[in-house]
């Protein structure tokens, strides 16, 4: 009988056509209209679990979209792992900068272009193919005990997996999680994720008048939501980057010198960071601070969307009724999301400008986290990954958001190894989102050494 290994390359353009099928499905869960889109792919990976091997298979509803869930515990004696990723994915927007349709997979240049390619179908489901692999060279039995979970709410806030976690913590009993939802800090050199920004999103919202108004006739006399929202943001943060809510830096905990002077080995360049990854014409950010420092360990306070108004072609002269404002912050350890909301809420109320009703939401949250690095399932992660990559694996943080780690730590009480193998320029969130093949085959290699050395 092949090992895992072995089974896993010979199965290579197999594996890599079932993604392809899995990334067809346009699994978007912030949109309505796809809620049967989002079903099916939930259906789809049911089906998958069982015909691999897993037991107690399983789609479980939540007031949202569903889970998807199974198991193998029969290794008796040895650890459990939950794996742990998502089916959702963001919409594909805008249409017209995607060099080919997002919902239908090509291969150009080593990579496969598709909408939840790298986020997070395409790195979720390297943790189906080396379970698969290793039911195969194991005649049937797995080296752990393993519970698989699957949201298809991660894009979303997230809502009925942590309800789940936090309301039946028996039912996902495990010794450690393993989530495949990050990247590599540059392209072959193995990377582990430690640590987390957290996440505090907003909808502000400011009402005028009653209703939409002529410009010219009212104008000077009635306020503007538009001018409010405007003159509220700007008072947020300074020129540098400074979020200037009262109290919001009390609790921001710095990294260690050690964590510092490993960032500062990491090969970066910083023009071409500027150029390829972020392509403006100067970086921003906190002055004092390196890049790795503002992207991981700094927070930060970001303007996603202003929807209202008039934004059609041509011109209408409108004093718009209210408002709206998609503002969102990266926390840190060792903030705390439900302290910074409500710092956020209550700066924000005070600057209310005249005439006009502010109304802040929150739509939802997660924890920052640091991960230890001398846990045995870390130290396992990083030697497979060695293993697979040919060279020294390195940890970094991530200025990205995973609100689920923190529950795991929270209600579960275990560790999490975030193995990654993304890239950064993968351009998860925008057009032309990818995965570079390779990592997707090294990803299922490195799975099957891990679970191999724990058991």
């Amino acid at each position: 009988m092949p090992s895992a290994l072995d089974f896993a390359r010979s199965q290579q353009a197999r594996f890599l056509d079932e993604l392809k099928t899995l990334l067809r499905i346009p699994s978007i869960s912030t949109l309505p209209e796809h809620a049967g889109d989002v079903r099916h792919a939930a259906v789809s990976l049911a089906r998958e679990l069982e015909r691999i091997g897993l037991e107690n298979v399983r789609v479980i509803e939540t007031p949202g979209h569903p889970l998807v869930y199974g198991d193998w515990l029969h290794a008796q004696g040895k650890p459990t792992c939950l794996t742990y990723g998502h089916y959702d994915v963001q919409p594909p927007d805008p249409l017209d900068e995607w060099l080919t349709p997002p919902f239908e997979p090509t291969e150009r240049n080593g990579n496969l272009y598709a909408r939840g390619a790298v986020d997070d179908k395409g790195q979720m489901y390297m943790h189906l193919k080396a379970l698969e692999s290793l039911f195969q060279a194991h005649a049937g039995s797995l080296p752990i005990n393993v519970r698989v979970l699957l949201e298809g709410e991660e894009e979303v806030g997230g809502e009925g997996i942590a309800g789940l976690v936090r309301e039946h913590p028996e039912q996902l009993k495990a010794d450690f999680a393993l989530v495949s939802d990050s990247e590599m800090f540059a392209p072959g050199l193995p990377t582990l994720c430690v640590g987390l920004r957290g996440m505090v999103y907003t909808e502000l919202e400011a009402v005028g008048a009653r209703s939409d108004l002529h410009s010219g006739i009212f104008g000077g006399a009635a306020p503007n939501p538009f001018i409010a929202l405007a003159q509220v943001i700007a008072a947020l943060k300074d020129p540098q980057g400074h979020i200037l809510i009262p109290g919001f830096y009390d609790k921001v905990a710095a990294p260690s010198a050690d964590e510092l002077k490993a960032w500062k080995s990491l090969p970066f360049d910083e023009e071409e960071y500027r150029v390829s990854g972020v392509g403006s014409r100067e970086l921003y950010g906190e002055p004092g601070f390196s890049v790795q420092e503002r992207t991981w360990v700094r927070p930060t306070m970001d303007v996603h969307g202003m929807p209202g108004g008039f934004i059609g072609a041509g011109a209408k002269t409108v004093i718009p009724a209210k408002a709206t404002a998609k503002i969102s912050f990266r926390l840190v350890p060792d903030q705390d999301p439900e302290e910074a909301f409500a710092q956020y809420k209550g700066y924000v109320e005070s600057l209310t400008p005249k005439g006009i009703e502010l109304r802040v939401r929150l739509i939802h949250s997660g924890d920052p986290i640091v991960v230890r690095t001398d846990n045995p399932y870390i130290k396992a992660a990083t030697r497979a990954m060695q293993q697979v990559f040919g060279k020294e694996t390195v940890f970094i943080r991530s200025g990205g958001s995973i609100p689920i780690v923190g529950d795991f730590e929270r209600h579960l009480k275990i560790p999490t190894v975030m193995m990654g193998f993304g890239l950064p320029d993968d351009n998860l969130h925008a057009p032309n989102e990818k995965f570079h093949i390779a990592n997707f085959h090294r990803g299922i290699e490195s799975i099957i050494l891990l679970f191999e050395e724990l058991g």
